[in-house]
């Protein structure tokens, strides 16, 4: 399906088009899992997942043999403030890294199966300061929201997005204290290991963004203060919801890109599951306002997709079990 849109509010109106799950594969779904041979609920949070994933795909005896993960990059003109441990340069040379197949992603795509796909979106071209002015502005996160909507495979049968760009912790603090409140305080950690006085300009250029801008929500918080990088995962994920493709999302700033979609309009994640809760501290602060439960938390901070990426094997296990098991009558076992 190509892109509709042109503005922002396009953008929106597509959202607010987008379709919800099967209810007949759902129910298929629901009355294979209770006839399998095990008692009722024994495989526990993956009896909920392989349901939730069969309604998405419109089956009740689901398949998962086509993940994607598609990574994308983009540079922060925030990042001039030294908010981060590492300079800008690192994102073009994580770049190379991904296309070389050295990263952690790569391991974990090659061990889950999945196709990985990388976009460099205009690493050159950094997007504004937010404390000075809008990050992207209308005409750049529209063409971000797009380029990530292209890069989604519509063959894909589940969906990971990543992220790389130095910066980026910062931004996603911002957009989450824009769109929940709380404060530079309630947001800001570490990111990429910075010391306490770089803690401390992180929350001054998170606080300046925000005195400027103001309690933005929805894509107004993507445009104000996000990189081209998390523009692109937003568009990919609405792509994932209107395919009918699930999603796993995964860290922080990962999860403040998706909050710009679940804030203008309510429901636009009900595709997605979290993959992990990361070791960056408002992480789980940010899980809870999404209302999502994650399926891992293994203190992981790297980003990349490296953590939704972990819960792909988690996904295929919960299906896998659901389509592979036997029933009690396929098996002649006894009920009672």
């Amino acid at each position: 399906m190509a892109p509709t849109f042109e503005t922002l509010e396009a953008f929106a109106e597509l959202m607010r088009t987008a379709t919800g799950p099967d209810k007949v594969a759902y129910d298929g779904a629901t009355e294979r899992n209770g006839q399998l041979t095990k008692p009722p609920g024994a495989l526990g949070r993956l009896e909920d997942l392989a349901i939730w994933y069969g309604a998405w795909r419109g089956m009740a005896r689901p398949v998962l043999v086509a993940p994607q993960i598609v990574v994308f990059a983009g540079n922060h003109g925030v990042a001039a403030r030294g908010v981060s441990a590492f300079p800008s340069e690192v994102t073009a040379q994580m770049v190379g890294n991904f296309q070389a197949g050295g990263a952690a992603i790569n391991q974990l795509a090659r061990t889950f199966g999945a196709r990985m796909r990388v976009e460099a979106l205009e690493l050159d071209r950094p997007t504004a300061d937010f404390t000075e002015s809008e990050a992207l502005g209308e005409a750049d996160c529209v063409a971000a929201l797009r380029a990530g909507w292209d890069a989604v495979d519509p063959a894909a049968d589940l969906l990971v997005v990543g992220e790389m760009g130095i910066g980026n912790t910062t931004a996603a603090a911002a957009i989450a204290a824009s769109l929940y409140g709380g404060g530079a305080e309630a947001w800001v950690g570490r990111g990429t290991g910075v010391d306490d006085a770089g803690l401390a300009i992180k929350r001054d250029v998170v606080a300046a963004g925000l005195k400027r801008h103001g309690s933005v929500r929805g894509l107004s918080a993507l445009s104000a203060f996000g990189g081209r990088e998390m523009a692109a995962m937003a568009g990919a994920m609405m792509r994932a919801r209107i395919e009918g493709i699930p999603l796993i999302l995964d860290g922080f700033i990962c999860c403040a890109a998706a909050a710009c979609l679940e804030t203008e309009v309510a429901g636009a994640l009900d595709h997605a599951v979290a993959g992990h809760q990361s070791a960056e501290g408002a992480h789980g602060t940010l899980l809870a306002e999404l209302g999502k439960e994650p399926l891992l938390q293994l203190g992981l901070r790297l980003g990349e997709g490296s953590g939704a990426a972990l819960a792909i094997g988690v996904m295929q296990g919960a299906v896998a079990c659901l389509s592979g098991m036997a029933t009690f009558a396929e098996a002649g076992v006894a009920t009672g």
